[in-house]
């Protein structure tokens, strides 16, 4: 009874577990991906939809502003990224429509705009050899970059109009102000979305407040994958109640100054990660708050299905649960939302029976990411809030980063799932020998401290060597595993059967054709012994893949196992060549012809385990084929 609990205990699972989850921990932070609960590793592998913002995740956060729209005309902001270069230019000045360098002069509706933009600001942009030193909000800094190609620097401006009071960004109002004293006067001025912004105008520089003409020119120039804000400002009757004012976070009766519209480009990697997810089966949802035609420009750049078709924060809010989920189902672009919304996204996705993993930086987005089954947390953008909340830190706050993490989380179950399946097939064959040498009234093929020393020693080599496994080419173009799939599927619980049948058959018969041959237990039991620890040696190669053939997998891929598995089947025969260890395991040294015999039979475990994957290869080609 002895003999048989030992064999039936995988005693190195709990380690190999452990150090399997380990080593993708460290994959993972190798590929700006920092875990920080280890259960996340094994749930990525289960990922079905990536929630995404959009602005720093799947752009390259480093915005530009390209054109500009004040007092009914329409200009181009030359010079890319955050070079020092560049002029501010007409669009529709000439009849030819050839853009023409403009003067930017004090008073405008083009100067006001560049001023309120540098005004309402906390950014820093100091001019450099060929581009600006910058610091602060990527939009923020695009803003002081385009003022900067009309000269006004934010220094001198604050020099003159120094800032009392301000009101930061409201999720909610989606706009954001500031209070500047100049010459005894406060100017209140704000910067926000388009149509926040022009509910709290009355009047527009350079000529009627048209809103409808307004809210078009953003909605094209957002159709063009550009990010709108609009700015505007007025003079308080009362200096004194800025300080009020800015309490309140409330604005009135304020002068529309114009339109700053800026590119902020897809991230390449980005691109090409979101075709990754389409193969590996899992869905991307962009989650923004900018608005719907930029976010389906954008979508449309990255490759994101349904682009075209966007639900707005309002839109959703006047939804139903029911309806929201049947709208979840051709919707994958989500604009003008709110951290409140990106959580309902979430609660309504999983109760579709979806595994998410879902991305924010917000003190807000905090509900959202601990509702998700992985909440990833932007480390360069992410306030701590966010960070605590998260299962997952992304520390370049790249959208390819989570998708490199997903790879990981499924390289990792499936070596989890390989050195389980190798354990237990191990375990299974040497309970079958002691079970079958028990009802036929057989000799023990083996004493307990031989199992000891193939649970422990050999096979416990060999399957540390396993988690090293570096991962199959198409492990992203596999469907998601359901979450709720066991660690051993039934195809490998099949496959444990036959090569637990195997391997015990095959080693007692050796045992028993060398004790009827020769009457020493002793010499049987340790032909038997070795006879198992030859079968995982072959066995382990059968165990780097569930599908692919062992011979498909270069033995040096995996350098680690390869030299586990040397130092294993030597340790086996130092041990039957060392005086106390023939001591303490009963053994003794085999000769050459012996050894031929247990080769050739250890090997049938391949050619077993190599005819049960064609078939299941093969019944998988005919199902598909069926659901063709």
């Amino acid at each position: 009874m002895v003999a048989l609990a030992v064999s039936a205990i995988p005693e190195g699972l709990p380690i190999v577990l452990t150090l399997v989850l380990a080593i993708s921990v460290r994959r993972m932070a190798a590929r700006n991906a920092i875990i920080r609960r280890l259960p996340a590793v094994e749930t990525l592998g289960s990922c079905t939809v990536i929630g995404s913002d959009k602005t720093g995740t799947l752009t390259q956060n480093r915005m530009t502003v390209r054109l500009i729209a004040a007092g009914g005309e329409a200009y181009e902001v030359a010079g890319g990224g955050y070079e020092v270069a560049g002029e501010i230019r007409a669009l529709r000045s000439e009849p030819d429509g050839a853009p023409v360098s403009v003067r930017v002069e004090e008073g405008s509706a083009l100067w006001w705009t560049l001023v309120a933009g540098a005004l309402c600001n906390d950014a820093s942009a100091v001019p450099a050899e060929s581009e600006f030193d910058v610091a602060g909000d990527p939009t923020e800094i695009a803003l002081l970059v385009s003022a900067s190609k009309a000269d006004p620097f934010k220094d001198e401006l604050e020099e003159r109009y120094t800032r009392v009071a301000e009101i930061p960004f409201d999720p909610e109002a989606r706009t954001a102000a500031t209070f500047n004293e100049v010459d005894g006067s406060v100017l209140a001025f704000v910067k926000g979305a388009p149509e926040d912004v022009l509910r709290a105008c009355t009047s527009a520089l350079g000529g009627d407040l048209d809103e409808p003409a307004i809210l078009e020119e953003a909605e094209r120039l957002a159709g063009d994958g550009l990010r709108v804000l609009a700015v505007a400002f007025r003079e308080l009757p009362e200096p004194e109640a800025a300080p009020a004012l800015a309490a309140e976070g409330v604005l009135e009766g304020l002068s529309f100054a114009g339109l700053q519209a800026m590119m902020d480009p897809p991230r390449p990697e980005a691109v090409q990660a979101v075709e990754e997810c389409r193969r590996a089966g899992i869905r991307v949802v962009m989650i923004t708050g900018d608005h719907a035609r930029t976010a389906s420009a954008i979508a449309r750049r990255l490759g994101i299905p349904a682009a075209d078709e966007v639900l707005a924060g309002v839109e959703l809010d006047a939804l139903s649960d029911d309806a929201l989920r049947d709208a979840l189902a051709r919707v994958s672009v989500f604009a003008r939302v709110s951290p409140e919304h990106k959580l309902r996204i979430v609660t309504a996705l999983q109760s579709l029976g979806e595994t998410v993993a879902v991305t924010g930086d917000g003190v807000n987005d905090a509900p959202a990411l601990k509702a998700a089954e992985i909440g990833a947390a932007m480390g360069r953008s992410g306030t701590d809030v966010a960070k605590e909340a998260a299962d997952m830190i992304v520390t370049d706050d790249n959208f390819a980063s989570i998708v490199a993490a997903v790879r990981e989380g499924r390289i990792a179950f499936d070596n989890v799932r390989e050195t389980t399946f190798f354990l237990i097939s191990s375990g299974a064959a040497e309970v079958a020998a002691v079970l079958a040498s028990i009802f036929f009234r057989f000799q023990l093929p083996f004493l307990p401290a031989q199992l000891l020393w193939l649970n422990l020693v050999t096979n416990g080599v060999q399957d540390v060597a396993l988690a090293f496994e570096p991962g199959e080419k198409d492990v992203l173009q596999r469907p998601p595993r359901p979450r709720r799939e066991g660690i051993v599927s039934r195809v490998l619980w099949v496959r444990t059967a036959i090569v637990g049948a195997v391997m015990a058959v095959g080693t007692l018969a050796l045992f028993l054709h060398e004790l009827s041959a020769t009457d020493d237990l002793e010499r049987a039991r340790t032909v038997a012994l070795t006879t198992m620890v030859l079968f995982q040696v072959f066995h382990v190669g059968n165990c780097r893949s569930e599908l692919r053939s062992a011979f498909a997998k270069s033995p040096f891929s995996n350098r680690i196992l390869f030299m586990g598995t040397a130092a294993a089947l030597g340790l086996h025969i130092a041990a039957l060549h060392l005086p106390f260890t023939q001591y303490v395991l009963r053994v003794q040294p085999l000769d050459v012809s012996t050894w031929v015999v247990m080769i050739a039979v250890a090997s049938t475990v391949i050619v077993a385990v190599e005819l049960h994957k064609l078939l299941v290869r093969l019944s998988s080609r005919r199902a598909a084929l069926a659901t063709a």
